[in-house]
């Protein structure tokens, strides 16, 4: 199998107590291959200094304060509804990778996440894919997942393209669309107004897949960034949805998106993930492996 360099970004903000583990379950990565790009977005913790411990002791990490800060970066109600798109594209701006993907910095993944995004995207002749998420547990960091044993035993764990392109028009409100660019210069408060909110926002299903995961060829980001609250067109109603507008700005984009029920982004939430199929079974853990 052809392995070229895949590009990791890792945008931190106060991540202190999680960064270690996020960053050493991609140094852990089955796929090999990889350039660790960490943005520090403004924190002030010890973050930076972590991550600056990590380059030192690893050729493939390489750290970056971003340069500037988001005025915009939480909302009258004190929500952060920008949620660090900054430093995402300034992550893409130093990547080298022929693919580009993602990593937060208070979650995981299993072992093979990335190896098991790079062959489906292969397979499947797409520019752009997303796998599904489990819940972070002690016990699943260093684990890694069966998905050719689960896509053989379970169908309907592949959403295609045109089910992903259906969602994102359903999804997409009719303002949002007649105004084009100049939906930006109508604040988000207004457009989640009682009054108007439904020209604004059609359904507010989620993308398809842990959208801050994905996998992407390089391409994609001469067309596609991260955008502003008040630019999305696939925003939350809570105001963020950074993640949301993006991939489906890229699904929109591209015409080449395919998503896979196989979780194996490892999230730091309190509930389980409900895929409709019991997946505990394709885990192989430590005593396994």
């Amino acid at each position: 199998m052809n392995t070229p360099l895949i590009s990791i970004i890792i945008p931190a903000h106060n991540n202190e107590t999680t960064i270690g583990v996020a960053i050493d379950s991609m140094l852990s990565q089955t796929y090999s291959n990889t350039e660790i790009i960490i943005i520090d977005d403004n924190s002030t913790d010890n973050t930076p200094n972590i991550a600056k411990q990590y380059e030192k002791l690893h050729k493939k990490v390489k750290f970056y304060p971003l340069p500037y800060d988001d005025p915009n970066r939480v909302n009258k109600r004190g929500r952060n509804v920008n949620a660090g798109y900054m430093a995402r594209n300034y992550g893409l701006e130093k990547v080298t990778g022929e693919w580009i993907t993602f990593q937060d910095a208070d979650d995981a993944s299993l072992q093979n996440r990335i190896e098991a995004e790079y062959i489906l995207a292969i397979r499947f002749e797409s520019k752009h894919v997303c796998l599904q998420w489990q819940k972070l547990s002690p016990e699943k960091i260093g684990a890694t997942f069966d998905f050719e044993k689960a896509l053989q035993e379970n169908p309907g764990l592949i959403i295609e393209n045109k089910e992903i392109r259906q969602l994102g028009q359903k999804s997409k409100g009719i303002l949002m669309s007649l105004l084009g660019l100049l939906r930006k210069y109508v604040p988000f408060e207004i457009k989640r107004g009682w009054a108007i909110n439904k020209l604004f926002f059609g359904s507010l299903d989620s993308y398809p897949g842990s959208g801050n995961s994905p996998l992407l060829k390089r391409e994609i980001i001469e067309k596609v960034k991260f955008r502003p609250v008040d630019e999305r067109v696939w925003p939350s109603f809570t105001g963020r949805g950074v993640d949301r507008d993006f991939n489906f700005q890229i699904a929109e984009t591209f015409d080449s998106s395919v998503s896979f029920k196989l979780p194996l982004y490892l999230w730091r939430v309190d509930q389980e993930n409900s895929l409709g199929y019991s997946f505990d079974k394709y885990m192989m853990r430590h005593d396994n492996m």
